[in-house]
């Protein structure tokens, strides 16, 4: 083996046995709880989400929509762009572990100056001076230049596993906007349903009233009621007329946020879905699942652990700029001041060497920047920690809250029946002259307040169910792509 030969290898040897500076990264151990403190209050045995948990209300508008919005929602878009993005740099990272090579070509054409080159008293007529003449002449060049920075302390290589944690963390970034459209799309089509709900139940209850109110005009006129009757209850129709824009606003900014989660014009669904429909209701059964599956479920905590992983890898690469950078350079071309023999074997030229380069003195820059990373890497380490906890307050909450609004409108459904009989009773017996107008008004007030919140309550009890769902990270999976 040639000395050349022989050193190549020794240099790749050592890289391929040279060990990477800093930290290896290992998975955090994070413990959790065993269960949900209110898995009494959901039941034993409640399946797991589905992973389209959206199609569990049955609405096949819903379905259309969420569809819809995955594969045209603008933020969507912006995240797997995010992620084209982190591959493109994963593979400028990786590029040092290979050689590099580079060729070019120059011909140059020059002409001494004679001043510069031979003083005073040059010949300007002849163009010499003491018999040496000055005339253009020509340089051709060719080259290949080609170098190779071998690892040997694993700076390159940590580079690259900070890149590889980056493009997990941009793919876990995609998958966190996706869960979040498919929340905010089954949200706002919910209450879009809901502010529907309640504009009927305004609607009703205004004829309702204006009939009372026809009526109370009609017993005032024959002597029957007093002039207060009337005045009260032409405010309960102008009250509750009133209540009637406040709901339209609401609707409208559901409808048109609805619109631009499908990545169109606000007024694109107007059309679509002005018909009334029911609100869409949740089912009975409560999915749930334990707490450790949101470690490998809910996108925020994977992306957070990559992103740990990252800055874990960064403190390689900083620590790897204290030790001694090896590479391999060499060159070779053709060099020639006549075009004729530009091909010849005289005109040939290469040199090949290893280099060594070794920061001696920074002013403490290496070693600033080295703990500038783990200061980075703790912060990691902590966001880590602090997402896991969110996420379990998340579900915790959001199971809170749909039980107890589920038992909320259980109640309001019985409040409306008890309502009603009380309306139709005091109603009754206004006509007959045997009660007063006051009844009759209480009753009508607290029927439509109370219709009012049961309409309330069967929106908030399906988003609610939304919510959870979200916290347990469930159904970006079902259209998320590696």
């Amino acid at each position: 083996m040639t000395r050349t030969g022989a050193l190549r290898a020794a240099l790749l040897a050592l890289a391929v046995a040279g060990c990477a500076v800093g930290p290896d990264y290992h998975v955090p151990l994070v413990e959790v709880p065993a269960r949900w403190s209110e898995a009494p209050a959901m039941g034993e045995g409640a399946p797991e989400t589905p992973s389209r948990w959206w199609t569990v209300f049955g609405d096949e508008e819903l379905d259309s929509l969420v569809d819809r919005a995955v594969r045209a929602n603008l933020d969507v878009q912006n995240a797997e762009a995010r992620v084209r993005e982190a591959r493109a740099n994963r593979t400028v990272a990786a590029a040092p572990l290979w050689p590099q090579a580079t060729s070019g070509g120059q011909f140059t054409r020059s002409l001494p100056s004679e001043n510069a080159s031979g003083g005073a008293g040059s010949s300007a007529a002849t163009g010499s001076f003491g018999g040496q003449s000055f005339s253009p002449s020509n340089l051709f060049q060719s080259s290949f230049d080609a170098s190779w920075e071998i690892d040997v302390f694993g700076g390159i290589r940590r580079s690259v596993e900070a890149a590889n944690a980056n493009l997990g963390a941009s793919i876990y970034d995609r998958d966190d906007v996706l869960l979040t459209l498919l929340g905010d799309v089954a949200r706002n089509y919910i209450e879009l349903r809901g502010f529907q709900r309640q504009l009927d139940v305004a609607r009703s209850n205004l004829a309702s009233q204006e009939d009372t109110l026809e009526l109370t005009r009609a017993r005032y006129q024959g002597g029957l009621a007093a002039d207060l009757d009337v005045a009260q209850a032409e405010a309960e129709v102008e009250t509750t007329a009133s209540n009637v824009p406040t709901l339209e606003i609401s609707y409208a900014q559901s409808l048109h946020r609805l619109g631009v989660l499908l990545g169109q014009d606000p007024g694109t669904l107007v059309a679509e879905l002005s018909e009334s429909r029911p609100i869409p209701a949740a089912p009975s059964e409560l999915p749930a699942g334990m707490p450790s599956d949101l470690l490998r479920r809910r996108p925020d905590i994977r992306r957070a652990e990559r992103q740990l992983a990252s800055a874990t890898a960064q403190v390689g690469v900083a620590t790897a700029d204290l030790y001694p950078k090896f590479s391999l350079v060499g060159s070779a071309g053709l060099e020639s001041i006549a075009a004729s023999d530009f091909f010849t074997a005289g005109s040939k030229l290469w040199s090949f060497g290893p280099s060594i380069t070794w920061p001696i003195f920074q002013g403490g820059q290496i070693v600033g920047t080295i703990e500038v990373r783990n200061a980075q890497a703790q912060q990691a380490l902590l966001t880590y920690r602090q997402t896991i906890l969110t996420a379990l307050e998340d579900v915790e909450n959001a199971i809170v809250a749909f039980t107890r609004e589920r038992n909320r409108r259980e109640t309001l459904a019985e409040a409306v029946r008890s309502n009603q009989r009380a309306f139709d009773h005091a109603t009754a017996l206004y006509e007959r002259g045997l009660a007063d107008f006051l009844n009759v008004l209480l009753a009508q007030r607290n029927l439509y307040q109370t219709q009012t919140d049961l309409a309330q309550s069967e929106t908030s009890v399906s988003t609610d169910l939304v919510a959870l769902d979200k916290a347990l990270g469930g159904g970006w999976d079902a259209f998320a792509t590696p």
